[in-house]
């Protein structure tokens, strides 16, 4: 039997995912979360075969919540479940060590398929996901992927509008570590201003509009 981890904020997807996994004896859903954090938190302590993540998530977004699980615990499986499918973020995604990703309106036909490659550790992408992969191989990657997990976070959390004290609290750093956070995200993504990091952030699915 395959452990799912399923990791989604909105009440009636989980439902539906839950009610179509219940129905079939090949797998269990082990634990659910409804924000990025939590998510991390489950996947550590449960270690599930399979995390279904989707992208728009409170506190942590999927693609970052799918990095920091599959950095602690290398063997879990990730299908990032989601209603958005920007090429920015399906490469994104990959790069996070997701090895399936799944537009919401194609899950009546493709999830069960999706969960099945996985837990045989193979990856599954329909053809959408595909053409963006190509498409990410003859572009080359983006200034984006060059920033560490805690330069992502702490643009995630001032593109949510959070102070430099609130991130620290948040973090559990210094202010004065926030601010180097900062200071080299904009050098790496050649922005001046923090309004400039916010829009860039937005544009490139960092966090949402």
């Amino acid at each position: 039997m395959t452990r799912v981890l399923l990791v989604e904020d909105h009440e009636i997807v989980r439902r539906g995912i839950r009610g179509l996994l219940e129905s079939n004896a090949a797998y269990e859903i082990c634990g659910e979360a409804r924000d990025g954090r939590a998510a991390v938190d489950l996947a550590g302590r449960l270690k599930p075969d399979v995390a279904i993540i989707d992208y728009s998530l409170p506190a942590l977004n999927g693609i970052e919540a799918a990095r920091q699980i599959k950095k602690a615990s290398p063997q879990i499986q990730i299908l990032i479940f989601t209603q958005h499918d920007s090429d920015d973020l399906i490469r994104g995604a990959l790069l996070a060590g997701a090895r399936g990703f799944l537009l919401k309106s194609e899950a009546d036909d493709h999830l069960l398929h999706a969960l099945a490659a996985l837990s045989l550790n193979r990856p599954y992408f329909t053809s959408r996901v595909s053409e963006a992969m190509l498409a990410g191989f003859i572009e080359g990657p983006s200034g984006q992927l060059a920033l560490t997990s805690r330069e992502r976070e702490v643009v995630h959390l001032i593109a949510e509008a959070h102070s430099t004290k609130e991130i620290a609290d948040r973090l559990r750093v210094s202010v004065k570590t926030v601010e180097t956070h900062r200071a080299a995200a904009m050098r790496k993504l050649g922005v001046r201003n923090v309004v400039d990091l916010v829009r860039y952030a937005i544009r490139h699915k960092i966090v949402e509009a």
